[in-house]
């Protein structure tokens, strides 16, 4: 009876063992799991922040330019081979560089048309587009970052404007016949709570 009792006892400890085993090899694959986690997290973080540099430039993807001559040929790919698929006919015009391929420039406009340009044919020169809620709305343009200080003037939407200064909120612009202040996301070419010196 003795040695009966005594070998429960020992099928007893040895479930007891083993679920201890069990307990700690799946601490151990939890802990490898995480640090995979964290290990993938950084790599992740340093891709993105890699993807957020044009190979090229160095500079920020993406990020707004404008136009430099007055016609500027936007193709369907990366070199002159490509077809084109428009032209624009204004200087100054703000677009967004969203990829980079060697001395080429995919670009969109403020309709959303897309292509690539040569990279020479564009100026960090920042210049906006006035937008407005509504086509027909003269969006206000103030005499400081104030929406109740004087007004200045009511621009129509798509007037473009050379951009002075933009604290994130405000955005102070220039043009033919206007010197103020705008609200920031009023701008077609300025990121939203961009600050710009």
């Amino acid at each position: 009876m003795i040695l009966a009792h005594a070998t429960r006892r020992h099928d007893r400890t040895q479930p007891r063992r083993a679920k201890a085993r069990r307990r700690a090899a799946r601490a151990c694959a939890r802990a490898g799991i995480l640090a995979l986690m964290i290990a993938l997290a950084a790599t992740a973080a340093e891709a993105a922040a890699d993807m957020a540099v044009g190979a090229a430039s160095g500079l920020p993807v993406p990020r707004f330019v404008s136009l430099k001559p007055d016609r500027v040929t936007v193709r369907g790919g990366p070199n002159r081979d490509h077809e084109i698929a428009f032209v624009f006919t204004r200087s100054g015009l703000p677009v967004e560089i969203t990829a980079e391929s060697d001395n080429w420039r995919r670009i969109r406009d403020w309709e959303g048309s897309e292509g690539w340009v040569y990279h020479s044919l564009l100026s960090g020169r920042r210049t906006a587009l006035v937008s407005a809620k509504q086509p027909d709305e003269l969006v206000p343009l103030y005499d400081k970052a104030d929406a109740q200080s004087a007004l200045v003037a009511r621009l129509q939407p798509g007037v473009l404007a050379v951009v002075k200064h933009c604290s994130g909120t405000w955005c102070h612009i220039t043009g033919p016949g206007f010197d103020g202040w705008i609200v920031q996301e009023r701008l077609w070419g300025v990121y939203a709570n961009e600050k710009i010196d």
